[in-house]
């Protein structure tokens, strides 16, 4: 092969070896955008709250509790499906919105503490966990048995997302990476919910599991990636 034709070959081969990193940091890149503002807009919105004397623990436990009432309403489906799963959405994203104006209160009102911040990390597990429980259940009183064990597989991937972020951060590094944070999460349950009547909340569980499943792998693989760089 002529050095002309070996230099192209090496780029070629260049080219496929970063092509799947460049895709996944533009993935990060627009993840990071769009979560930086929504921070920016509940930051500036929460501002007049600060100076009331709502806490961001009261806000912690409306939300959890808003997405625990969701996943009830969620259960009864079977009543009327447009009036439950829409009311369990409405209700779930109010709860879910109320989880992220807590950490945005605590910061604009000075109120920061550790063990909020741990309050807040495993009250946010608790109401998924119910949502998706009441999830499992209507898939199964369908008879929906690949649904719900995909159910059971977002779950789990899931809780892994919170943990190996923790973990990460345990470590001293950067442990939100990832295409599933808890955002794309509730985006995707609230989104099966609206479109259950029309068969689309099976759909939205499984991409809840990959999602929640690759996050996890990517955030595997970044805190080895981070660990090797340390040590070398």
């Amino acid at each position: 092969m002529t050095p002309l034709g070996q230099f192209r070959a090496g780029s070629r081969e260049a080219g496929a070896r970063l092509a799947p990193v460049s895709k996944t940091a533009s993935l990060e890149r627009v993840q990071q955008t769009y979560t930086g503002g929504v921070r920016r807009i509940a930051t500036r919105s929460i501002a007049s709250l600060a100076r009331t004397r709502i806490t961001p623990t009261m806000l912690t436990a409306a939300g959890v509790s808003l997405c625990v009432a969701a996943s009830v309403l969620v259960y009864f489906e079977y009543r009327n499906e447009w009036l439950f799963f829409w009311a369990g959405a409405i209700v779930f994203v109010v709860g879910s919105v109320l989880d992220i104006l807590d950490g945005a209160l605590a910061r604009a009102g000075g109120k920061s503490s550790a063990f909020g911040a741990f309050i807040d990390s495993t009250t946010d597990r608790v109401g998924e966990a119910f949502v998706l429980g009441a999830i499992a259940l209507a898939l199964a009183r369908d008879g929906n048995e690949t649904a719900l064990a995909f159910t059971f597989a977002s779950l789990a991937g899931s809780f892994l997302v919170s943990y190996t972020r923790s973990k990460a951060e345990v470590l001293g590094l950067r442990g939100d990476v990832g295409i599933g944070s808890r955002a794309e999460r509730v985006v995707v349950i609230t989104g099966g919910l609206v479109f259950a009547p029309w068969g689309g909340l099976q759909w939205a569980i499984y991409v809840l599991a990959a999602t929640a499943w690759v996050t996890v792998v990517q955030r595997v693989v970044h805190v080895r990636r981070e660990l090797r760089r340390q040590q070398a």
